[in-house]
């Protein structure tokens, strides 16, 4: 049984290295009048991530309270074996001449299959972004959490073969979560946002890091 929980520790910190991919990048100093964005984005993280997702802008005492949904999967044969979906918001706390200060809230969906396991998860990413904005550019820095709360086990028969007192269901203790921060930058341009990040991830014991220990990523918002 030792060996059993450490397996699925390590799977639960595959699923969320493999599944890490961050949030959209905004410059906010570009949002204007506009209400909703689409946005794209492609990145590095254990192998190469695409995901798509929509914002609407809804005043806030002031300040643009964007709220998201997001999808974003790996690459691979089969691409509805792996996949997360994020529900949330963005809102800019402070605001200093250029500067913003943004802080990020969401829930996360995510599943992964393997040959040994069906991992479904439920987590939540929270993060801050400080950065200085221009109507035509930005640049800023990130740190935030992605943290998986409880994790969903179906072992294949090949893994309950080898491990035949193993058990499906939720699995709380396994569960773990990964800080990430790093730097993003972006141009701006008519209804466009070409942007750029990346960073490090760390485990949250603060000792060990995931098999990637870095992420990249690029999008394009599209403003209307």
């Amino acid at each position: 049984m030792k060996k059993y929980a450490l397996l699925n520790i390590f799977i639960v910190t595959l699923l969320l290295t493999v599944t890490t991919l961050h949030a959209q990048t905004l410059n906010w100093s570009s949002l204007n009048k506009s209400k909703q964005l689409i946005h794209t984005f492609a990145g590095a993280e254990y192998g190469l991530v695409f995901g798509v997702g929509y914002s609407y802008k809804l005043p806030v005492n002031s300040f643009p309270l964007l709220v998201t949904a997001e999808y974003s999967f790996p690459s691979g044969g089969t691409l509805t074996d792996d996949f997360k979906t994020k529900i949330g918001g963005q809102i800019p706390l402070i605001k200093l001449d250029h500067f913003r200060f943004a802080v990020k809230a969401q829930g996360i969906f995510r599943r992964y299959e393997n040959d040994l396991v069906r991992l479904a998860n439920w987590g939540v990413d929270v993060s801050g972004t400080i950065g200085y904005y221009r109507p035509r550019w930005f640049a800023g820095a990130e740190a935030g959490l992605d943290k998986a709360i409880a994790t969903h086990f179906k072992h294949s028969n090949q893994y309950k073969n080898e491990y035949r007192d193993v058990k499906d269901g939720w699995f709380e203790p396994a569960t773990g979560g990964n800080f990430y921060y790093g730097l993003q930058t972006g141009i701006s341009f008519q209804r466009y946002d070409l942007t750029l990040k990346g960073g490090n991830v760390l485990a949250q014991d603060f000792k060990s890091k995931p098999i990637l220990p870095f992420f990249a990523q690029v999008g394009c918002n599209f403003r209307f």
